[in-house]
């Protein structure tokens, strides 16, 4: 008897929760939102998207228009986030060249299509990128050649070859420095060979 007066009260409560698209007109209308609330509503959703990683005006830019902020209020709030150092696209690009050199290991050319991708502008791209010389990008491309090659060297040569040259251009490198990178990592890994003997 408890169990049915259980689902009876709670029967009752779900009846009197209006279903939208249901003949209740304050529901089919999309609120309308004052420019100073939309303003707050823009700043929260910026304040709220920062806080869990840096991102380019673009990304933001796109973000407010998905949660359907007018775009001069977006421009307004986009401004002022500027103004007062929390949006920065020359420090966010200067962020991801150094993270993807360091950590991902990425070409120089990988590096400016993500920051293509993400909206950075042209001008800070080239700037950000610049620090990023041809001999840098082949030095890399020997690390993580000679990393890699240690796992594989159990593989036949030509296995192991195709698998680093794929992951190397995966990286974004070329195919000039994807070989002269493997063949440097061989001639490595037979020098310690010869010297561990």
């Amino acid at each position: 008897m408890a169990f049915q007066r259980g689902r009876s009260k709670s029967s009752r409560s779900s009846s009197r929760r209006p279903i939208p698209g249901d003949g209740d007109s304050s529901l089919d209308q999309p609120r309308l939102l004052s420019p100073e609330k939309l303003e707050t509503r823009a700043r929260n959703v910026l304040l709220h998207q920062l806080a869990r990683s840096a991102k380019s005006t673009s990304q933001l830019r796109k973000i407010l228009e998905q949660r359907e902020i007018p775009s001069e209020i977006a421009e307004k709030v986009l401004e002022r986030f500027t103004e007062v150092g929390l949006i920065d696209d020359a420090a966010y690009a200067e962020t991801i060249v150094n993270s993807r050199r360091n950590y991902k290991g990425l070409a120089k050319s990988a590096i400016k299509r993500e920051l293509n991708e993400k909206g950075v502008s042209q001008e800070l791209v080239e700037e950000a990128i610049s620090v990023i010389t041809a001999e840098d990008d082949f030095e890399s491309a020997k690390q993580l050649a000679i990393r890699r090659y240690r796992q594989m060297a159990h593989l036949e040569r030509d296995v192991r070859t195709r698998r680093l040259a794929g992951y190397l251009q995966r990286k974004g490198y070329g195919s000039t420095s994807v070989f002269a990178a493997i063949k440097f990592a061989e001639e490595s890994y037979s020098q310690e060979a010869d010297a561990n003997q």
